[in-house]
């Protein structure tokens, strides 16, 4: 077996969102892409992946015929399930345990349907900017996530984000530092944040354990398929090899107008540089 393992998000497939129903109600306030999930996964399989990563919302559509279309997708395909995607505030403790029983319902719904990772992202930025001991309240938030996936079996990881509190590479060392999750490097995200990914993989080589890999183009900003833009993903999958990683790695591409074109595009992209074992 190839020391990586190909997965791709089905966020493509359709408009990014979240469940309005949130707005008012935190324990609804789901990712969703709108968009077939079952078209997703066969275009996904298609192109040569083996597994498929799920928007939470997606994933928790399922919660009421004990997700009987999404195995029959999964079935069909053969993909597998990887990893769910969630996320949270995390830094207003009065809403705390409503997002981690909505994040905890993802992963109960996840390990049902055999995937190995939950990947979370979050920490807000509020309107008056950052308060004294919002790294220490994410990073508890965050524990409290480790906890709870390794309940359910999941291995837990923090997904850096724009437009939260941890953008830079500062902010992914700070966080880090009071925290023991596994870090998902969401490549784009990263670079552009001002970061270089590759050399944050080699940073934080003992905390990666799943990779988000995806392209970034700095203007007009817009996230591409991972073989072109102004993020070096070629570096990081270099880095990668270098650190001895094993384990899926997930394209991902929030929008492309043939989304099976760039599946296609993202693995051949992998495949050529995979190292020998």
């Amino acid at each position: 077996m190839s020391r990586w393992r190909l997965a791709y998000h089905a966020n493509c497939w359709g408009p990014l969102g979240g469940n309005a129903v949130g707005v008012t109600s935190i324990t609804q306030l789901t990712y969703r892409t709108f968009g077939d999930m079952a078209r997703a996964a066969r275009e996904i399989a298609a192109a040569g992946y083996e597994g498929i990563e799920l928007f939470d919302g997606n994933l928790l559509d399922g919660e009421g015929d004990g997700f009987r279309d999404l195995r029959t997708a999964l079935e069909a395909t053969g993909l597998r399930l990887v990893s769910t995607y969630s996320g949270a505030n995390f830094v207003f403790g009065e809403i705390l345990e409503e997002e981690l029983a909505r994040i905890e319902r993802a992963a109960r719904a996840a390990a049902a349907l055999g995937a190995e990772h939950l990947v979370v992202g979050g920490g807000a930025k509020r309107a008056r900017g950052l308060a004294g001991g919002d790294f220490d309240a994410l990073a508890r938030g965050l524990d409290r996530v480790v906890a709870l996936a390794r309940a359910h079996g999941l291995n837990a990881h923090y997904h850096p984000h724009l437009s939260t509190i941890v953008e830079r590479p500062d902010e992914v060392r700070r966080i880090f530092g009071k925290t023991g999750i596994g870090f998902c490097p969401d490549t784009a995200h990263l670079a552009a944040a001002g970061g270089v990914p590759a050399e944050m993989v080699r940073e934080h080589a003992g905390r990666i354990s799943y990779v988000h890999l995806k392209g970034w183009r700095r203007d007009p900003f817009a996230f591409t398929p991972v073989d072109e833009g102004d993020c070096d993903n070629a570096a990081v999958l270099q880095a990668l090899a270098e650190i001895g990683y094993r384990g899926w790695i997930t394209n991902e591409l929030d929008s492309w107008p043939d989304p099976a074109e760039g599946a296609r595009r993202g693995h051949a992209f992998v495949k050529a540089r995979m190292p020998a074992d």
